[in-house]
């Protein structure tokens, strides 16, 4: 992968200038704000421009995901700044007012890639309308249903999640799993990815139970889990507020199991508050370009950014490195999506496969009293 760098701005020091150009202006560029057009698919009303192409950020800017959706914006707009973005013009669309509108209006403004948008169902209801105009959809949602025919998956993938800490377990000895599985398409995906990761990684699976989400559910499955025998390493696929209500339970077994998390632990600050946690491994990008990120974000916004807000930043320096093979007014260049050398941000380094779904370098954490350790490095790329 080249590497570039962007002298003085220490959040990318780690890493992130593999999407980075090593000019920056002296002023930042032009970012334009959401607006709600009389005709969604009507000519465009932004004013034309020779020297950039344009990128549409497609994310919910009113309604219940208002506040995820700016955090995710403001990131972006952040990435521009930070990179000068000299090659393109970034533009907010909002998905609450209708997700194919929104497509609809961003073709009419002249976008040629789409980054969002954040949900599965929007994503379904835009793919299409992009499809036909030959304009790659890179998407904020880990839904890997939704990828292909020019939809790349960006969002944290549980099931990638699952296989890397299934594998470190098995490298530390644990060869006889099983699971606890919330209700659901998150539940229901993390079964499968356990069921395939034991078997990829020479596992034995022991058993699954299935809970309703109150304490007293949590707990009666894992006492049905404990009845199955002896366990080497129990894997809690959801939440730890709840993954917690079953702890207690599953290691009155003799020996005790390791637990394991997923990826949705990596959001939470103060597992180790929580003596049932210490002790539990789970798999997640890594967080050491994170830190870094939330204080320029802060620095600027005045607010903390939501965690999946690395998502818009990543995705525009992939869209500002790319920009360099992507003359003005051509189609993007959507092979370069699927560079197999991958491409690094805030969550380390990730790759697009065939399949369009991103696969991440993912470390495995140890919960402690103090927090997380890093227990096995995420790969610093791909070979």
């Amino acid at each position: 992968m080249t590497l570039f760098r962007l002298a003085g701005l220490a959040l990318l020091s780690i890493g992130l200038a593999g999407c980075i150009p090593r000019s920056r202006p002296e002023a930042p560029p032009p970012v334009e704000p959401d607006r709600q057009p009389e005709r969604p698919d009507g000519p465009s009303r932004l004013p034309p421009d020779e020297t950039r192409n344009r990128v549409a950020v497609l994310v919910p800017l009113s309604g219940t995901n208002a506040a995820m959706g700016q955090s995710i914006l403001n990131a972006a707009n952040l990435a521009l700044f930070d990179t000068g973005g000299q090659r393109i013009r970034i533009t907010a669309y909002d998905t609450s007012r209708g997700a194919a509108e929104a497509a609809n209006e961003a073709l009419a403004d002249g976008n040629g890639l789409f980054l969002g948008p954040l949900l599965a169902e929007d994503v379904r209801a835009v793919a299409p309308i992009a499809g036909r105009n030959e304009v790659p959809v890179v998407t904020f949602s880990n839904d890997v249903t939704v990828a292909g025919d020019g939809v790349y998956v960006m969002g944290f993938n549980p099931g990638q999640s699952v296989d890397r800490v299934v594998a470190y377990a098995r490298s530390r000895g644990a060869t006889r799993f099983g699971a606890l599985m919330p209700p659901g398409i998150y539940g229901q995906r993390g079964g499968q990815a356990l069921t395939a990761a034991v078997e990829a990684h020479g596992g034995q699976l022991v058993g699954m139970e299935g809970y309703e989400r109150t304490t007293a559910a949590i707990r009666a499955a894992a006492t049905r889990l404990n009845a199955r025998g002896r366990l080497d390493a129990v894997l809690i696929a959801d939440g730890p507020q709840n993954a917690v209500q079953a702890v207690p339970v599953v290691r009155q077994s003799s020996p005790q199991p390791r637990i394991l998390g997923t990826e949705l632990w990596g959001a939470e600050t103060n597992l180790g508050t929580n003596v049932g946690l210490r002790g539990a491994w789970f798999a997640a990008p890594s967080d050491s370009n994170f830190g870094p990120f939330r204080t320029r974000y802060r620095a600027r916004y005045n607010r903390d950014p939501f965690r999946l807000a690395s998502l818009g930043y990543d995705a525009v320096l992939l869209a500002v490195r790319i920009a360099g093979d992507w003359p003005v007014g051509r189609r993007f260049p959507e092979r370069a999506l699927r560079d197999p050398t991958g491409f690094v941000g805030v969550d380390g380094a990730f790759r697009f496969g065939r399949d369009g779904v991103a696969e991440r370098a993912l470390e495995v954490r140890e919960v402690g009293a103090s927090g997380t350790s890093i227990v096995s490095p995420a790969p610093r790329g791909f070979n």
